[in-house]
């Protein structure tokens, strides 16, 4: 089968013949990938910027985190799961033996593998997972959505983590994938009014207009805290939720916190942030972090796919075949694209 695949440690990927997987062990799957998309993270560790170099002992393996399809063939122990069943992958593999796993707190996990990113994954025809990281599809749902469940999921924890409420005024600070998904779960989640941030970013602006979003501000034109007052009346917002990935934006968001307000970080940056710790402590701001999403968040989220599955599409904006996977990720790179969606 054709894989795209991380070979070495370094810029790139490759798309290679690669074998089919072995037969699934006790307790897991193999499934036949109809839907993979391409995720900011995967962009990081195909450029290799840093904080992904966790990547290096397990390379080479075949990428692609977000991904559903069917199951093509079930190992012992897997039951109740049955050939041709439609599920997403959870990519998060807890080792079930450690202290957090013994707690019943999996995502804590202190051996954690990551399908995709520490195992392979779903950039190929096929991929053998453990039974357990397979959510079944509601009958609304079909594999291309079932493949945003991944990114739902991360945007969605990040507005539990930020505890958005009812009338809130809501601050997105990124308008990729991600953050199209937290502007979408602060709308559900009650939001009174949602902003959202970015910088020359035309192609993604365009989705959140289909989206229904108007509140959008360009910090190519002007300050992000000048204009973020300007469209609030002067208000400063109540929750801040940052999915740049560029360590200044923390700053420049908590510049336009009400004091405290809660500011989620939910971007994975390759540096270090200095706080102007005096004035952070005056505001009472609450730094958050969020990572990932919960088994019962994604339970969530397939409600929300379920109820208005047409509202979500929208976010895909390109349809490739998983040969054409590295322009793809060209495209995903230079922010020519929101979600660009690849079919093995």
């Amino acid at each position: 089968m054709r894989a795209l695949r991380k070979t070495a440690a370094g810029f790139g990927l490759e798309l290679l013949d690669a074998p089919d997987p072995s037969p699934p062990g006790p307790g897991e799957v193999v499934v036949r990938v109809e839907h993979a998309g391409i995720c900011g993270s995967d962009v990081h560790a195909y450029e290799w910027t840093d904080g992904y170099g966790f990547m290096a002992p397990h390379l080479p393996l075949t990428m692609g985190h977000e991904f559903a399809g069917r199951i093509a063939a079930v190992g012992p122990g897997a039951e109740p799961w049955a050939e041709g069943a439609r599920v997403a992958v959870m990519p998060f593999v807890a080792c079930g033996a450690c202290p957090a796993c013994r707690r019943g707190e999996a995502r804590d996990c202190e051996r954690r593998a990551t399908v995709g990113l520490t195992r392979d994954g779903g950039f190929a025809r096929y991929a053998r997972v453990p039974a357990a990281a397979c959510i079944a599809l509601p009958e609304a749902v079909d594999t291309e959505l079932g493949a945003l469940a991944e990114p739902l999921g991360v945007a969605c924890e990040a507005v539990l983590v930020g505890e958005v409420g009812l009338g809130d005024t809501v601050l997105v600070l990124g308008p990729g994938t991600i953050g199209q998904g937290i502007a979408l779960m602060a709308r559900a989640a009650g939001a009174g009014r949602v902003l959202v941030a970015g910088r020359a970013d035309a192609p993604r602006f365009a989705v959140l207009r289909r989206l229904g979003f108007d509140a959008l501000i360009d910090v190519a034109e002007a300050p992000l805290r000048e204009q973020v007052l300007a469209a609030t009346g002067g208000r400063a917002v109540d929750v801040v939720l940052e999915a740049t990935g560029h360590p200044p934006s923390v700053v420049e968001g908590l510049s336009v916190l009400r004091k405290g307000g809660v500011l989620v970080v939910a971007g994975i940056h390759p540096g270090p942030v200095a706080l102007p710790l005096t004035d952070f402590v005056r505001a009472r701001h609450q730094l958050r972090a969020t990572h990932g999403a919960a088994r019962s968040t994604w339970d969530r989220v397939l409600a929300l796919l379920a109820r208005d599955p047409e509202g979500f599409r929208v976010l895909i904006t390109h349809r490739l075949p998983l040969e054409r996977g590295l322009e793809g990720f060209e495209l995903a790179r230079q922010r020519a694209a929101s979600k660009v969606m690849l079919a093995p």
